[in-house]
């Protein structure tokens, strides 16, 4: 290893340490000193708005040079409106309840041993993401809330971005009375970096978070060398079962495609009940192509209303742009055998006004959201209340769906004696 290399690895190796002193303090704050520190974050992130957009416009800039495009320039762009929106998920997770020392299960036993089940902080969790600037903001104020220590490494891309958010951050935390290193940031693009978060940092690590793309999450699942909660590309499907309403259907086929593309809870296949295409589809398709979408679709659908071919890889293709695949199923089981074959456990709708029809769909898709008469672009945690999320989690170990600060804990038990021994 060079001198380079020694030196990030000791600035790595000290984070790691100085990270579980933050975890420490933390864990023993109450919840009002971490509530205050994230109204504080919001407030600082608010009052350097203008400092945060010119180092988005910088980020933007250096990005567009290097041929960045499409949905990632997308996610990567902040203005007024979204800025306002981080401020506003930062001071949601303020007011959301507290999840540490809740008792999730009390009971006793005939030797009199009382035993609870209570959640706790996880401690460190490094969080490793791409493009988006507004991670930053959440998975801070997500920790804190949760009372677990944050090492964020954002993506080159927007490097300046992220630290401009965290510089707010530290503000936060240093005005409630927490240590900056409750929350670090990685402050060098070097990819080498990451490679020292896979590997645990002297084992300072108990939590990998991947928030990008395919690859990304790839990698950190087979080089991580601590526990990993994944989040896997989101092939979101709706399903227009026969007995769903036309209106209904179109509506909510437009919003989950395209509201916005560049989500991970953009539907990007679109299932049409084989009974009743031939009424449902032709102005379904008609809405989508008037919004700006191209459909690809299989050849019944092609029968149906016009659109381009789609292949063996459109089934599998998360676009994250205005192209949506198209294929004609029999019936909830044959929606339900194509997600299994081709989705991603992600987020899957049925629209349909036969009731029936819509619990067999919720027994038969293994998701971690399924949806019933709504748009799969309600996959998020602040739609689901959690004031921000740090991803969607498709594994089903630990947490599942929209990751907010009570999934960000874990558990221990207290077991209370007045003596006893075991035989």
């Amino acid at each position: 290893m060079d001198d380079t290399g020694a030196s990030l690895q000791a600035t790595m190796s000290a984070m790691g340490r100085e990270a579980r002193e933050g975890a420490l303090a933390l864990r023993l704050a109450d919840a009002d000193t971490r509530t205050r520190a994230i109204r504080a974050m919001s407030e600082a992130i608010r009052a350097d708005a203008a400092v945060i957009l010119a180092a988005n416009a910088r980020d933007m800039e250096a990005a567009k040079a290097n041929g960045v495009s499409g949905p990632m320039l997308d996610r990567l762009m902040l203005d007024e409106a979204r800025l306002a929106g981080v401020v506003g998920a930062v001071a949601a997770i303020a007011d959301i309840p507290d999840p540490l020392g809740v008792e999730t299960a009390r009971w006793t036993r005939p030797n009199g041993l009382d035993i609870a089940r209570v959640r706790t902080p996880i401690g460190v969790i490094a969080i490793i993401y791409e493009s988006r600037p507004n991670v930053t903001a959440d998975a801070a104020a997500l920790c804190v809330r949760s009372g677990n220590a944050a090492i964020l490494r954002g993506g080159s891309e927007c490097i300046h971005s992220n630290l401009a958010i965290h510089a707010a951050v530290e503000r936060g935390l240093e005005a409630a009375g927490l240590p900056p290193s409750c929350v670090q940031a990685v402050r060098t693009p070097d990819r080498a970096a990451v490679g020292m978060i896979l590997a645990g940092l002297d084992r300072s690590i108990d939590l990998i978070i991947p928030r990008g793309g395919k690859s990304l999450v790839a990698r950190v699942q087979a080089e991580a060398r601590a526990p990993v909660l994944g989040h896997l590309e989101g092939l979101c499907h709706t399903f227009i079962h026969a007995a769903a309403d036309p209106a209904k259907a179109a509506a909510i086929a437009v919003n989950a495609k395209m509201r916005r593309v560049s989500v991970c809870g953009a539907t990007e296949t679109l299932l049409v009940d084989r009974a009743g295409a031939d009424r449902l589809l032709p102005p379904i398709a008609e809405a989508l192509k008037a919004a700006g979408c191209e459909l690809r679709g299989d050849e019944a659908a092609r029968a149906i209303a016009p659109m381009q071919a789609a292949n063996e890889e459109d089934w599998t293709c998360e676009y994250l742009a205005p192209i949506i695949a198209v294929a004609v199923v029999d019936g909830v089981e044959g929606a339900a055998a194509h997600i299994a074959r081709y989705g991603s456990g992600h987020t899957d709708c049925i629209v349909t006004e036969d009731a029936a029809a819509a619990e067999r769909f919720t027994q038969l898709v293994d998701s971690a959201i399924v949806l019933i008469n709504a748009s799969t672009q309600f996959a998020d945690g602040g739609e689901f209340g959690f004031g921000a999320e740090i991803g969607i989690a498709t594994d089903k170990l630990h947490a599942r769906g929209p990751v907010g600060a009570e999934q960000l804990t874990t558990f221990k038990y207290v077991v209370r004696g007045t003596g006893q021994t075991r035989p």
